[in-house]
């Protein structure tokens, strides 16, 4: 099943490094082993893509340009951020698929031979709307998110989603998926 992935969309905050909350470029770092990580997946000729949410670029606190930089050092081919804040109303902002939905067009994609790693259930929400497969890792808020989403019918939609496997962390996760 590996060989038929064409890319693979990795969450920053909580997935990638840092924690549960942001962390600006130059004061985010990697968790170990993540670098090198990106470069084999690449080395099997997969698409790495980073799609994060950034609110603090609308609020001044932080440049996309910033951002774009750190993210492409870490080795990603594209990046895609959503700099809008909730109340915003933009159509890129997880849970939607919006992000997705660019790489897709940019990139010539089908969706459904994607994947998306992420530590927070709106990571989970936009890759199910968009047919990908969906990895959660326990980092970050990723044992929150499940704990809190997974069964619960109080949630709706958002608790009908389930990832199609549960990672302790990213390395973990991608061990999993070029396995199967």
């Amino acid at each position: 099943m590996f060989d038929n992935i064409k890319a693979i969309f990795l969450d920053r905050d909580g997935t990638i490094g840092g924690c549960d909350r942001v962390f600006y470029p130059g004061e985010f770092e990697l968790f170990p082993n993540v670098a090198e990580s990106i470069k084999h997946l690449q080395k099997s000729g997969k698409l790495v893509f980073s799609f994060t949410n950034q609110p603090g670029i609308s609020k001044g606190e932080a440049t996309l340009e910033d951002f774009e930089k750190e993210l492409f050092e870490f080795g990603f081919n594209k990046v895609y951020i959503c700099p809008h804040q909730h109340n915003e109303g933009c159509e890129c902002r997880k849970p939607s698929k919006g992000m997705l939905i660019k790489a897709d067009e940019e990139n010539n994609l089908k969706l459904e031979q994607c994947v998306v790693i992420g530590d927070r259930w709106t990571d989970m929400v936009a890759a199910d709307e968009a047919g990908c497969i969906k990895i959660l890792v326990k980092t970050g808020s990723g044992t929150e998110a499940y704990n809190k989403y997974i069964n619960n019918e109080f949630f709706g939609h958002w608790g009908n989603v389930k990832p199609d496997y549960i990672a302790q962390n990213i390395n973990n996760a991608i061990k999993w998926l070029m396995a199967i």
